[in-house]
Order: C-alpha cells, then sequence, then structure tokens
C-alpha cells in the first residue's frame, strides 16, 4: 500500500484553487500505476480484469470505497474492465484527496 493509499480523503467545501502545475505533477509521480491526469482536470485509470464478473466485484468494491471516503468518481464498467474518472466537482479540479482515492482504489484492485 502506499503512502497516499494509507491517507483519508478530505471533503473539499469549495473555495480552494485546484492543484496545477508542480504540485500536480508531484502528486502524479507519487500515485504512479498508469493514471492519467487529463487536461489538468481529472485522473483517470482503466483497470483490466480476466471476465465480467471479476470487473464488476472491482467496481462494487470501489463504490463501497466511494461511500467511505464521501468521494464518488465516474465509473464505466464494461465486459473485463472498469474505467475510473476522478476528480472534485466542488471545485471542477483537482485536489490532493483525489490523488488518494486513486491510491486507495489501486489498493482494491489486488484483493
Amino acid at each position: 500500500m502506499t503512502e497516499l493509499a494509507k491517507r483519508e480523503c478530505v471533503p473539499c467545501s469549495g473555495g480552494v484553487p485546484a492543484l496545477r502545475g508542480k504540485e500536480l505533477a508531484a502528486l502524479l509521480e507519487k500515485l504512479g500505476g498508469g493514471w492519467r491526469v487529463i487536461d489538468g482536470h481529472h485522473l483517470e485509470k482503466e483497470y483490466r480484469f480476466k471476465d465480467f464478473r471479476d470487473a464488476l466485484a472491482f467496481a462494487n468494491r470501489v463504490g463501497e470505497l466511494a461511500e467511505a471516503q464521501a468521494h464518488h468518481p465516474d465509473m464505466y464498467l464494461a465486459w473485463g474492465k472498469v474505467r475510473l474518472t476522478v476528480w472534485t466537482h466542488k471545485i471542477d479540479g483537482l485536489t490532493e484527496s483525489d490523488f488518494i482515492f486513486a491510491a486507495k482504489a489501486d489498493a482494491l484492485e489486488l484483493q
């Protein structure tokens, strides 16, 4: 489990600037694992599985994580894959909690 995955998401109350530049790049480097920053706005990753059942099981684990962390990604589920898109809706951009959530999702892939 990475250092990011050990932390908890902090709910955003708005009024804070979205991450940019060096801060964004540093967190992406810590996260690793195939995540991409799209247009400086959101994180995205596609997970691959051997069949629909495994993909669905992962999506359900991510759903439970989302509820526990009060941080909800967009999810796309298809045969053998799940794509997660993560950002903080309140500020329409990325916060540190988005990277924490992404790291926690990666940890769920191994279960």
